[in-house]
C-alpha cells in the first residue's frame, strides 16, 4: 500500500438513522401470509359460535323455568307388567332393552283441587244486555237518566209527547159509548115510550082507513044514481084507500116487531160492535201509557242514545230507534275462547279464579280481593269456531252487591285460572231428558 493512502483520513460514519426507502414502505403495508389470515378468522368465528350457544342455552334455561313454574307437572315412569310365568327368569329378544331407548313418560293429571288447569284470558261482558226501546214512536219530551246512573226498576227514563194518543183514546171511549147504549136498548127491548107511540100511530092509522072506506063505498053507490062522478075521482078514492090499507099494514107489523122484540142476530151483532169498540179502546190507552218509558230491570245505564226532542221509532231500520242501553252490573261472564286441544281441561261448574287487568296491581282492590274474584264455568258453548280453532266458554263472576259497577266494566279483559275443582254453591243445571231428544 501507498504512504499517501495510509496518510489519507478515514471517512467519517452518519450515526443518524436511515430513512426508509419507498420500497420498504410498500413491504410494510402488505398483509400477512394465507396461513396467518386463515387461523385470524377461525378463531373469530369459534368465538362468535361460543356466544351463540351461550345466550341459546340461557334462553332455553329461562323459557324451561317459565313453563315448570306456571304449569308444574308430575312425570311418571310407568312400566309395563311382566306377564312370564313365575320362575321363567329368560329373557326373549322382545324382552331386551335396546340401546338408547327409555320407558315412555306419562303426565299424570292434577288430583289436589288447588291445582291449576288452565289459564286463559277473556273479556266481561253482561250476562243480560238490554235495549231499552219504546213500543211507540214519537217526539222525546223528558229524559231523566244519564250514562253511569244506576236505576232500580220501573224507574220513569223518559216521556213521549202524548197528543196523538189521548185523541185516539177519547175518540174510542166516545164510539163505545154510543154502541154500548144501542145494544143495551137491543137487549132490554123497546121503551114504554116508543111502545104508545107505536100503537098510537097504527089506532089512527086505522080510522083513517075506516073513513076512507066509507068514502070509497059512498062513491060507488052514488055513481049509479043520477049524481054521476068522473073517472078520475073514482079512481082517487080507490087509491087513497089501497095506500092507506098497506100504511095500516106496515104499522101493524112494526108494532108487532116491538112487543116481539129484537132478533137475536142484531143483538148478537151490537155486541160485536161493542166488543171491538171496547179492544179499540183498550188499544189506544195502552199506546197512551206507552209514552212514559220505565226501565224494565234494576241496573246500570251503559250508553245513552237519544236526547229530548229527538223522534224515536222502534220500527225504524235507520236513526233513533232506542233510548239507551243498561245491564246488571252485578250479573256479570267472562266470554274466553279455549282452544279445541285444551277443551278437555274444561267443565260445567268448574271453579276459577278471575282477576282482571286492570285492578290486578291496585292495592285497595287486592286488599279485598288479593286472588280476583271467585267464579265458575256456567255454559260450554255448543258450536265451535272454526276460524279460532276454540269453543267459546262463559265463566260467571260472583259479585257482592255492594260493588257493583265499581271494579268490574263490560269490555274490560280478564284474566281466568281454572282448577280441578268444582264450585260447591253453583246453580243446580236441569238437563232435558234423553227420551224427549228422540223423534
Amino acid at each position: 500500500m501507498s504512504p499517501e493512502l495510509l496518510s489519507m483520513p478515514a471517512p467519517a460514519v452518519d450515526s443518524a438513522p436511515k430513512k426508509p426507502s419507498y420500497s420498504d414502505r410498500v413491504k410494510s403495508l402488505r398483509l400477512g401470509s394465507t396461513e396467518a389470515r386463515e387461523t385470524s378468522v377461525r378463531k373469530q368465528f369459534l368465538t362468535l359460535l361460543g356466544w351463540s350457544v351461550a345466550l341459546a342455552a340461557s334462553g332455553t334455561s329461562l323459557l324451561l323455568g317459565y313453563k315448570l313454574f306456571r304449569e308444574p307437572a308430575v312425570v311418571t315412569v310407568v312400566a309395563s307388567p311382566d306377564t312370564r310365568p313365575a320362575g321363567n327368569t329368560s329373557r326373549t329378544s322382545s324382552d331386551r332393552p335396546v340401546a338408547g331407548a327409555t320407558a315412555p313418560p306419562t303426565v299424570a293429571p292434577p288430583t289436589s283441587p288447588e291445582a291449576l288447569v288452565l289459564e286463559n284470558k277473556g273479556y266481561v261482558i253482561p250476562v243480560h244486555l238490554i235495549l231499552v226501546s219504546p213500543k211507540v214512536g214519537g217526539m222525546v219530551t223528558r229524559m231523566n237518566f244519564k250514562e253511569g246512573d244506576l236505576v232500580p226498576k220501573d224507574f220513569v227514563l223518559a216521556e213521549l209527547e202524548t197528543i196523538d194518543y189521548l185523541a185516539d183514546v177519547q175518540r174510542a171511549d166516545a164510539m163505545l159509548h154510543s154502541v154500548s147504549e144501542k145494544y143495551a136498548e137491543l137487549r132490554n127491548g123497546a121503551r114504554k115510550e116508543e111502545k104508545d107511540q107505536a100503537e098510537l100511530e097504527l089506532q089512527e092509522a086505522r080510522r083513517q082507513l075506516t073513513q076512507l072506506e066509507l068514502e070509497l063505498v059512498r062513491s060507488r053507490r052514488l055513481s049509479g044514481t043520477a049524481a054521476v062522478l068522473s073517472a078520475r075521482e073514482m079512481e082517487q078514492a080507490q087509491y087513497q084507500y089501497e095506500g092507506q090499507d098497506q100504511r095500516v099494514k106496515r104499522l101493524t107489523s112494526v108494532w108487532e116487531l116491538i112487543k116481539i122484540g129484537p132478533r137475536p142476530e142484531r143483538i148478537r151483532a151490537a155486541e160485536a160492535e161493542v166488543r171491538q169498540y171496547e179492544a179499540e179502546l183498550s188499544k189506544a190507552r195502552w199506546r197512551l201509557s206507552n209514552c212514559t218509558i220505565k226501565a224494565p230491570v234494576s241496573g246500570m245505564i251503559l250508553s245513552k242514545k237519544a236526547e229530548e226532542g229527538n223522534i224515536v221509532n222502534p220500527g225504524a231500520f235507520n236513526g233513533s230507534f232506542s233510548l239507551c242501553e243498561m245491564a246488571d252490573l252485578s250479573n256479570l261472564e267472562v266470554e274466553l275462547d279455549i282452544q279445541e286441544r285444551d277443551i278437555s281441561k274444561v267443565r260445567d261448574n268448574q271453579l276459577c279464579q278471575v282477576m282482571p287487568e286492570a285492578w290486578q296491581s291496585d292495592a285497595g282492590f287486592l286488599a279485598t280481593h288479593p286472588r280476583g274474584y271467585v267464579g265458575f264455568v256456567s255454559r260450554i258453548m255448543p258450536q265451535a269456531n272454526r276460524s279460532k280453532g276454540a269453543i267459546p266458554v262463559r265463566v260467571k263472576i260472583v259479585i257482592p252487591k255492594n260493588e257493583q259497577g265499581r271494579y268490574l266494566k263490560p269490555d274490560m279483559g280478564a284474566m281466568v285460572t281454572f282448577f280441578n275443582d268444582v264450585y260447591r254453591d253453583a246453580p243446580v243445571t236441569v238437563s232435558a231428558p234423553k227420551e224427549a231428544a228422540q223423534p
